[in-house]
This record gives C-alpha cells, structure tokens and sequence, in this order.
C-alpha cells in the first residue's frame, strides 16, 4: 500500500489575504451528551482554528458549557438542537457523532442518537459530511451519505460492516477497507497503528503517532479536524491531511512529554504541526 506523500499537503486550500469572515469554512458540529461532555468539545478545540466558524450544537448541559467558556471559541455559535436545519443549510461540512451516546448509554435529556442520525442524512444527503463516535455505532452502511468519510477504529469498522473477528495480528486489511469504501461510495478513515484512507478510487497509509494517543479523546480531536478540513477541500485529501497532521501533532508532544499527553494537549498542539508543515 502506499505511503501518503508530505507533497500531497501543498494541495490544501490556503485562505487568501483578501478573504473575508465565513469564506474559508463554516463547520456544523453535532454531538455530545449528558454523560460524555468532553468528546465534541475537543473536536470542537481543534475545529475552531481553522475553520471561520463553527456551529455547535449538543444536549441543554454542553451548550451551556461551552457559552461559559465562549471567550475560547469567538467564532463559533452555540445552537439549539430545534435550529440544527438552519445551520445545517449554511454549513459546508456536518460533523455529526463526537460523544453522543449508544442506546445502552442514552439517559434523561440525551438525544436519540440514531433517529437524529437517521434524519439528518435523510434531510441533507448532498452535504459533505463526517461520521464519527455514537452516529457511527447507531447506523447501517446503507443510511451513510455518499458525500462521507467515516472515521471508524477497528472494532467499529467490524461493528459496522459485520466482517467478523479480524486477524488479531494484522488487523483490518486495506482490502477489507478498499472493498467497503467501494461498496458504499465512500471516504473511510480506518484508525490504527498506521491509519488507511481509502475511497472508492484509491487507498493511502499514514505512519506515526505512538502509544500516548491511545487515550481517550485523541479520535475526537482527529473528527474535527478531518471535518474542518473538509471545509474546503477534496474528502479524501481531507481524512488522509487530518491523519498526517494528527500523527505528526502526537509525535511532536511525545519528544517533549513521552506519553504524558492528553486529548486536550492535542487539541493544542495540532495547529502548530499544521503551521510548520505547510507554511
């Protein structure tokens, strides 16, 4: 399989100096829940400096966390899950998923995660969109836009698309990968030791990371990231840029702290990778 060139970055779209507010990138995130209120806040971190806005929107308890805290993310909004069509109508990219819950999790003031899921695809199925968390556990292959990556791990890759117990020692293969993306028309991020990008065209790895990103949280930031780029290009540059950066991130705190890093850490730490590998 072959490796994603570093060269491949200098097609991601640059937001010129003329530009002006909401022309590079309007992001509509949709997730969290009652018990997992940090998921969709990390994603939301690292979407938030690279997109011009952001529209959040989660459960009453995480709205009100982040209206709290709305001196960090000056150009998001924080939105009622009643004026989720609205923005969803602006947005170039919905991110639908970080920390909404299971069935089996769902408590008093949570979101049916599959009924809105379902919903929202049927309402809006020529968005661009991004698959990520509780979403991704809820729904069968065949509800999934076309215009999607899905950023499933392993378990979740086999949950989804019933392929059975994988090989313990290679995992899921780039075949396996190939074939469902393939199948369904679509971008899947499968997240590993070494991540595979594949559309129904053509399949990328991306080496690196290391074990400090096994914490919880580190997919969440890679979901808005994928997403946010997205914003304003091609999907499949979208995931397998995300992956790079992500990875790199990782790397680039473990020279400084080894394995004592978190999601927020990096959250923190991707923009920065960002603006060395591409400026």
């Amino acid at each position: 399989m072959n490796e994603f060139n570093f060269e491949e970055l200098k097609k991601l779209y640059v937001p010129p100096g003329n530009s002006h507010k909401g022309e590079n990138g309007k992001l509509l995130l949709i997730g969290g829940s009652k018990l997992f209120h940090a998921a969709s806040l990390w994603a939301l971190t690292v979407a938030s400096r690279i997109v011009d806005m952001v529209y959040y929107s989660s459960v009453s308890e995480n709205n009100e966390i982040v209206r709290q805290a709305k001196e960090e993310f000056r150009n998001g909004i924080v939105i009622p899950r009643s004026k989720i069509d609205l923005y969803a109508d602006e947005a170039n990219v919905i991110l639908i998923g970080p920390g909404m819950p299971r069935p089996e999790g769902v408590e008093e003031g949570d979101d049916d995660t599959r009924q809105l899921t379902e919903s929202l695809f049927k309402k809006f199925p020529d968005k661009k969109w991004v698959v990520d968390g509780g979403s991704l556990q809820v729904i069968q292959p065949e509800e999934l836009p076309r215009n999607c990556i899905i950023t499933p791990h392993q378990g979740e890759f086999e949950k989804l698309f019933k392929t059975g117990i994988r090989n313990k020692e290679s995992g899921i293969t780039e075949e396996e990968v190939r074939k469902m993306a393939e199948k369904f028309g679509i971008t899947i991020l499968l997240k590993g030791k070494e991540d595979i990008v594949c559309s129904k065209d053509k399949c990328l790895k991306i080496s690196g990371g290391n074990a400090g990103m096994t914490k919880g949280g580190t997919g969440d930031v890679l979901a808005g990231l994928v997403a946010a780029l997205a914003c304003k290009n091609d999907l499949f540059l979208a995931a397998c840029a995300a992956s790079y950066f992500n990875k790199k991130a990782g790397d680039s705190l473990y020279e400084r702290v080894g394995y004592s890093f978190n999601a927020s850490d990096l959250a923190e730490e991707v923009p920065r990778v960002m603006n060395q590998l591409i400026n």
